[in-house]
C-alpha cells in the first residue's frame, strides 16, 4: 500500500467532501499520521472510511467524524481541552496539535496505556492520559476551553455544561441509535447556551454512560 497515496486519497474522497474545507485541519491529517495511531491488526485499515476496532468493544471514529469535529471546534493555540475517551490517542494528538493542553479521559485501563504509548512515541508533551470514567464530567482541570466528547451520550450531562469557560465550546454526539446528532453547544454567558447540530451519525454509545442527569436544550 502506498501510505501517502492512500492518506491523500482519504482527505480528498472521504473528508474534504464531507465540508471540511480548513486548510489547517486538512494540513494537520498529513501531520498527524492516523496509522501509527492504529492497532497492527488492522493498520490495512487506517485511511479506509469505518470504524477501527481497538478491543473491548471500543473503535476509532472514521476519519471524517474526527476530522470535522476537528475543525468545527475551533482551537486556538491557548486553550485548554478536554477529551473524553482517548481510544488510541489519535484524536488527542490532533487536538494537542491546536490546543495548548489536553487531558485525555479513559476508562479501560489497556487503551489507557495504548494511547499513553502512541502519543508518546508522537512525541507530544502537551498531553495527560488519565485513567477513570469521564461519562459525567471531570472536575479536575476544569473549566475547560474545549470539551470534545469522544462517544455518544442519550443526552448530555449537566456537568459537562458547569466545566466549560463562557466562550467554550462542547462537541458531543447525542441521541439513540439509529439516529445520533454530532452537536457544538457554546457557552455564551453564566447561564446560556447555543446549540449547533453539524451532522447525523451513528456511533458507539461511551462507555459507561449514564442514562440519567439529562439536560435538554
Amino acid at each position: 500500500m502506498n501510505i501517502e497515496q492512500a492518506r491523500f486519497n482519504m482527505i480528498e474522497q472521504q473528508i474534504r467532501p464531507w465540508n471540511v474545507l480548513d486548510s489547517d485541519v486538512l494540513d494537520l491529517l498529513l501531520v498527524v499520521k492516523r496509522e501509527d495511531f492504529v492497532p497492527a491488526a488492522h493498520k490495512a485499515l487506517a485511511f479506509v472510511d469505518t470504524e477501527i476496532p481497538l478491543g473491548s468493544g471500543e473503535a476509532m471514529f472514521t476519519p471524517k467524524i474526527e476530522a470535522r469535529i476537528l475543525q468545527e471546534v475551533q482551537l486556538k493555540k491557548h486553550e485548554n481541552v478536554l477529551e473524553i475517551g482517548a481510544g488510541s490517542g489519535y484524536m488527542a494528538a490532533l487536538l494537542a496539535h491546536k490546543a495548548r493542553h489536553v487531558t485525555t479521559i479513559e476508562i479501560n485501563p489497556a487503551l489507557k496505556e495504548l494511547a499513553q504509548a502512541n502519543l508518546a512515541r508522537a512525541g507530544l508533551s502537551n498531553v495527560t492520559v488519565e485513567l477513570g470514567d469521564g461519562a459525567q464530567g471531570w472536575n479536575a482541570g476544569a473549566p475547560f476551553d474545549v470539551i470534545v466528547i469522544s462517544g455518544a451520550l442519550e443526552a448530555l450531562p449537566e456537568a459537562f455544561l458547569k466545566q466549560i469557560k463562557v466562550g467554550g465550546r462542547i462537541a458531543a454526539i447525542i441521541g439513540q441509535a439509529p439516529v445520533m446528532t454530532a452537536q457544538v453547544i457554546t457557552r455564551l454567558s453564566e447561564t446560556a447556551y447555543d446549540t449547533v447540530k453539524v451532522f447525523e451519525t451513528n456511533v458507539k454509545l461511551l462507555s459507561d454512560s449514564v442514562k440519567h442527569s439529562r439536560f435538554t436544550f
